[in-house]
C-alpha cells in the first residue's frame, strides 16, 4: 500500500497535463465549424498570446470577447465590438432595443459578459456569445410572459438564443425587455 502511494498523485498530474495540450492543437489546425474560422481575425485565449489590448481583444472559447469588468457604456460597447462577426450586429441592435426600451438602463460588464439594470448593482438581463449563437439571460425569466424558451438549471433564468439566420422578434424581444426591467433585479 505505501509504495502506490507516491505513484497516484504523479499519474493524476500526467493526466491532467496531458489533455490540455491535444486539444489546443487539434482545434487551431482543424475548424469545428464555421464559426471557428472567424477566429483568426481575432487573437484566441492562449498562454502565449498575453494580454487583450483595446484594438486587439481576445476571444476566449466559443468566441466570447474578453473585456475587463468594467461600468457604463464604454465597456459594453467594447463588448459589441469585439463579438466575432455577425454577432457584433446582432449586439448592436439588442443594444439599441434595450436602451430603447429602458432609456435609464444601467450597463456593466463582468464575467466577460454584458450585464443591463436599472438600479446599481441590480441586473435584469445579460448577454453571452457562444460558438454558434448569442445567449442572452433574462435572470428572472420565469416570471415573463409569455416565458423565454431556454430553460436553465436556475428556476427563475430563462434563455433567448439567437442564432445567424434567425428573424429577431424586435417588438417581443422588447417587451420581455420591458417587463425584466420592472421586476428586482439580480445582485452580482
Amino acid at each position: 500500500m505505501a509504495d502506490k502511494s507516491p505513484i497516484k498523485p504523479t499519474k493524476v498530474t500526467v493526466k491532467a497535463d496531458k489533455p490540455r495540450q491535444p486539444v489546443a492543437k487539434s482545434s487551431a489546425r482543424k475548424p469545428a465549424n464555421a464559426a471557428a474560422k472567424e477566429l483568426p481575425a481575432v487573437r484566441t485565449a492562449t498562454k502565449s498570446n498575453g494580454p487583450a489590448t483595446a484594438g486587439n481583444p481576445t476571444l476566449l472559447s466559443g468566441g466570447n470577447p474578453q473585456i475587463a469588468k468594467g461600468y457604463g457604456d464604454a465597456p459594453v460597447q467594447a463588448y459589441i465590438a469585439a463579438m466575432p462577426g455577425w454577432k457584433s450586429e446582432v449586439g448592436r441592435r439588442l443594444d439599441a432595443l434595450i436602451q430603447r426600451t429602458v432609456p435609464d438602463v444601467r450597463k456593466a460588464v463582468k464575467w466577460n459578459s454584458p450585464l443591463y439594470g436599472v438600479e446599481e448593482q441590480s441586473w435584469f438581463l445579460g448577454i453571452h456569445c457562444f460558438t454558434k449563437y448569442i445567449k442572452v439571460a433574462f435572470f428572472r425569466g420565469a416570471s415573463l410572459s409569455p416565458v423565454p424558451p431556454g430553460e436553465s438549471k436556475q428556476k427563475e433564468v430563462r434563455y433567448f438564443h439567437i442564432h445567424e439566420d434567425d428573424e429577431l422578434d424586435e417588438a417581443q424581444f422588447a417587451a420581455w425587455v420591458k417587463q425584466a426591467s420592472q421586476l428586482p433585479g439580480e445582485r452580482m
